[in-house]
């Protein structure tokens, strides 16, 4: 697929959004006589739930918008992995014995990785919304496909934007404490900061201490406790949802005010949750992860939609999560028009031939196309700061929505 939207039509598409009459930026054609089936996994309920049920907004606006801007029709299946990876593997056998020509899903790794085992031998195509796992991708798999970075890709992207940070605001941390969840994701990510910290040399910082945690924990006073003596300039977090507003709440509680808190690449901290819960006590803190590109034309449109689906919503608090699932959702739409066909092995095939332009995709990065491990390259990511209640595009500077401020003004205050 290499067509581009032009202007005119998506002056056209942006003004007529809300009703989704727009015109395509991959270009109209006549809808095909059968459905697409996608089965969709996400973890709705249980400790993921809040950011489950931000994924499925993305994937409840495809149907329609895709209708428009792509003339196929699609049947969402929607299955809840209730945030566990035994259920996620069941749901999706399912999903398969219900007919689903495609499974989209699921957020966690370990989900994700069990949904992948169950699409390869049954033959059916799984593309991944969010998982960064590497392994998911180092298995030889042919029915597996990801459109989103590697936890290795999400380290990188991540230390890389602190530097752009540290030099954006003149600062020169000299230490960090390293906190993350002790899951598949956490585990993989820390493995990446381990590995490339120490070669990255114009990074000014080293970690002190590396402090993992159980992400379903009901308390963190002794984690932070240890976190806080290590005396560090600042706290390096990979987490989740849920513990990321105990964790910051014990911050508070023990008055541990380091320069800010800054992850290299991981939900939670950005998510609307953590900001109704914590209030003022949420701001400044800053993610460098993949995100929506608000600059993008294809952004503007679902972001329409967004609005009149979801009139008391805001889709900055669900960037990534919104973002890669509808993206997940087009690569199926996109590979079944041209297969024309919902024959699983003619799917896969077309996947394999992907090629979306930067103009028609959400999230940030270059054109959708998976090498042959079932991997898209060149994903980027941002620095995503909160601000006046709000995640905000501070880094690259090509993308930026306002500047990034660190240190938070609470530094060093009790």
């Amino acid at each position: 697929m290499t067509q581009r939207i032009n202007r005119r039509q998506f002056n056209q598409a942006l003004a007529a959004a809300g009703a989704l009459s727009a015109l395509s930026p991959f270009g109209i054609v006549r809808a095909q006589s059968q459905k697409l089936k996608v089965g969709v996994l996400l973890p709705r309920s249980g400790v993921q739930a809040l950011i489950g049920q931000s994924c499925q907004r993305g994937a409840d606006l495809a149907p329609a918008v895709l209708k428009q801007v792509l003339g196929v029709d699609i049947e969402l299946m929607n299955a809840d992995t209730e945030s566990n990876a035994d259920t996620a593997r069941t749901r999706a056998e399912r999903l398969i014995q219900e007919g689903a020509n495609v499974l989209v899903g699921a957020f966690d790794s370990g989900h994700t990785a069990a949904i992948a085992q169950v699409a390869e031998q049954r033959g059916i195509p799984h593309i991944i919304n969010v998982a960064a796992a590497p392994q998911i991708t180092e298995q030889g798999y042919k029915f597996v496909f990801r459109n989103f970075p590697t936890a290795i890709d999400l380290t990188r992207n991540g230390l890389a934007l602190m530097g752009e940070i540290f030099r954006a605001t003149n600062t020169v941390p000299r230490t960090a404490v390293f906190m993350h969840v002790n899951d598949t994701f956490g585990q993989a990510m820390s493995r990446g900061v381990g590995a490339m910290l120490p070669r990255l040399t114009e990074l000014p910082f080293k970690i002190l201490d590396t402090i993992p945690y159980d992400p379903a924990a009901k308390d963190l006073t002794v984690e932070v406790s240890k976190a806080k003596s290590a005396n560090a300039d600042f706290l390096m977090l990979v987490c989740r949802l849920n513990d990321a507003i105990i964790l910051r709440r014990e911050m508070l509680k023990q008055r541990w005010n380091p320069m800010g808190i800054i992850s290299p690449g991981s939900p939670g901290l950005y998510e609307e949750q953590y900001t109704k819960a914590l209030g003022k006590y949420a701001d400044y803190a800053i993610c460098n992860t993949v995100w929506f590109n608000p600059k993008s034309e294809m952004t503007k449109i679902v972001g329409a939609a967004f609005k009149k689906h979801y009139p008391k919503d805001v889709m900055d608090f669900h960037g990534t999560n919104v973002g890669y699932t509808y993206d997940a959702i087009m690569i199926a739409a996109d590979a079944f028009k041209r297969a024309r066909s919902t024959d699983p092995k003619a799917l896969a095939d077309a996947i394999r031939q992907t090629n979306i332009p930067v103009a028609n995709r959400m999230s940030l990065g270059g054109v959708i196309k998976f090498n042959p491990k079932g991997q898209v390259e060149g994903n980027l990511s941002a620095a995503i700061q909160n601000l006046k209640g709000k995640p905000t595009v501070t880094l690259p500077a090509a993308y930026a929505e306002a500047k990034v401020v660190f240190p938070s003004p609470d530094y060093k205050k009790s």
